[in-house]
Parts: structure tokens; sequence; C-alpha cells
């Protein structure tokens, strides 16, 4: 299929070129910010300003929904929706150059990898992670400070409120645990140390979960914008347009019950494996500290409770260990019925989470 074929599949057609003088300043203004905003990866500058100003540039008017900009890799050109203003390139552009820097192709000139996704295989595999941490990196060289939303009934903080915004939160809780560091690295130069790294903390199932859940959520995104734009061909309301609307809040339902399937995953599998091993106060206090942040990054909807309940629980377990490790690491430990200040400490707290439900 020709490049013509595809843009006119996706509903792209293009309005005109950008002239050599505008691509080369979003690329060297690019370059600039992205040595700026991760200097742990030790980018060239000039080598990467010389690797995108090599990109094709073109406005084009674009269906209703679809992103700003869009990078093809078949002709390594980014499309920007004609409607976007000049001074606005760049910004849209970010997203569109770091998919080009993270791409990695065969001898024929096939896509086998870019970034967290793989290409390679029957079935594309982790698109939905990638794109989060694309964005994420894009949130952090715009510099988008965390917003309150809720969408699909989830409600949560995000640095990256307009594109991908739950795929964006829960790459962030998967970064909680490894460090962003690893994640970026891994982003940019198309390598598995974040996932080999968050499945050593956790398990190869739980990434792989994860991973799944992300790719769900990202295809019922692009389902609902196919329908909204269905939706948007009708004149007036009629049976068709009410069962548009029907599926499309079927399909949001979905959305939030892929998101809280993975967000649990990444709780379970990180603090399960970490509370095994747990061999002083210390370290003890540290979990809990952990435990607690991360209540601060997840995602709710109004009758979720998976959070309180597993943070009961592993109040009530920590609260057991304390006391075994206050009495030299045995289990004799819960004969004693004079508690410590340790173990004072923990059933305060957790009478305190539970309160409600043991006063009812």
């Amino acid at each position: 299929m020709s490049i013509e074929s595809d843009l006119r599949k996706d509903g792209i057609k293009i309005v005109d070129i950008l002239d050599t003088i505008t691509v080369n300043k979003i690329a060297h203004n690019i370059a600039s910010k992205l040595c700026e905003t991760f200097p742990e990866l030790c980018f060239n500058e000039a080598d990467l300003y010389s690797k995108l100003s090599s990109l094709t540039m073109y406005r084009a008017t674009m269906p209703e929904g679809m992103a700003e900009a869009n990078y093809f890799y078949k002709n390594t050109s980014i499309y920007f929706n004609a409607k976007v203003d000049t001074e606005d390139l760049e910004e849209f552009a970010i997203h569109e150059c770091i998919h080009y820097i993270q791409e990695i192709k065969d001898k024929k000139n096939n896509l086998i990898r870019m970034g967290l996704c793989n290409f390679d295989a029957l079935k594309i595999v982790g698109m939905g992670l990638n794109e989060a941490a694309v964005q994420f990196a894009t949130s952090k060289v715009i510099g988008i400070k965390k917003e309150a939303v809720k969408y699909f009934g989830v409600s949560f903080e995000t640095t990256s409120p307009s594109y991908y915004p739950l795929e964006c939160n829960l790459i962030e809780q998967l970064a909680y645990f490894t460090g962003d560091t690893i994640l970026f690295d891994s982003t940019f130069t198309s390598n598995d140390k974040f996932k080999e790294a968050f499945s050593e903390l956790t398990s190869s199932k739980t990434y792989h979960e994860v991973e799944l859940c992300c790719d769900q959520i990202l295809e019922l995104e692009e389902e609902i914008l196919r329908l909204n734009n269905k939706f948007n061909s009708y004149d007036e309301r009629s049976s068709k347009v009410d069962k548009i609307v029907a599926k499309q809040d079927t399909l949001k339902e979905k959305i939030a019950t892929y998101y809280l399937k993975a967000q649990n995953a990444i709780m379970k599998g990180y603090f399960d494996k970490a509370f095994k091993t747990i061999t002083n106060l210390e370290e003890l206090d540290n979990y809990r500290k952990k435990l607690d942040h991360y209540g601060e990054l997840i995602g709710r909807t109004d009758d979720y409770t998976f959070f309180d309940d597993y943070y009961t629980e592993k109040m009530s377990q920590l609260e057991h260990k304390s006391n075994v490790l206050e009495n030299g690491g045995t289990e004799t430990a819960l004969e004693i019925k004079k508690p410590n200040k340790v173990v004072s400490w923990f059933r305060a707290l957790l009478n305190f989470v539970t309160g409600d439900k043991i006063n009812n």
C-alpha cells in the first residue's frame, strides 16, 4: 500500500509542506529541550538536531478527534493538523519526534521496534505502554503540571490531561517503582531494561498483564473515536445514533475495568513481593511510606474499594511483622499481650484507616 493510500485510509489530506527554515527551527528547539530535560540519557545535541532536521513535515486536513500531529514511519514524515497555529507546531511535534528517535527498522524498512512496543511478532504488543511513555516524556519536556481529571468514570491526577491520560497515569505508577531514568532509557533507545526492572520487582506475568490492559485501553479509545466520527455524520437523533451512544457507554465501562485491572495488578505485584523481603523495622517503615504515597497516584471510581481493602490488610500484616521483629523474629511475639510503641503506632493507624468499618 502506498503512502498516499495510507493517508487516505486515515482521512489525512496534505495541504502543503513546511519550509526548511521552519523544520530546522523545530528540530533545533526540540533537540535542545530533550538534552536539557533528560541529561542522564547523554544525548548529543548536534546529532539529535541533524536527525530531527531530516524529517519532512506537512500541514494536512485531518478527521475530527485525531491527534494534532502524526508521525508516519514509512516516509519519516510528520503531518500536522492544518488548524494548528504556526507557533504551536513545535509543542505538537515533540511526541512525534520522540517516535522517530525510538524507531528501529530492518533492512527492508519494516518497523520492528518502537520504544516499549514490538512489531516483529504476529501481533503488535506494547503500543499502549509506549504511547503512554512517549507522552509522559513529552509532558516533562513541556513542563505540564499535574491536573485532577475524570475520564470514563475514573478520577485521578495526570501530567497529560489531553492525551492518553489513563495510560500516562499507569506508566507513572510503573515508574514509581522503577524510577524515571530506566523508563526513559527504554523509551528512547528501545531496549528491555524497563520491562526487566519492573518484572524483577514484581513478575513477568504482572508486566504482561499491565501491557495487555494498556493495549486494550488504547484500542477501545480508538473505537470510541471512530464511533464519535460516525455519530457526527448524522444530522439528527435517530435509532442508529442511540445505538452508537449505547455502544460508546459500554466501551467506556470496559476502559475503566481494564484500567483498574492494571492498577490492581501493579499494586499487588509490587507490594506482595516487597513485603516478603522486609527484615528490619527501617525497611518496614519504608514499605509503609511507599504504600502511603502510592495511594496518592492511583485512580478511583465511585465504587472502587480495592486499594482501601488492600491497605487495611497490609497494615494488619505490618503490625504482626513489627511485633515479630521487635521480639527476636519469632512467631511467639503474638503471645505477648503488652504492645510496644511500634506496635501501638501501627494499631492506631490501622484503627484510623478502618474505623468507620469497625464502628459500623
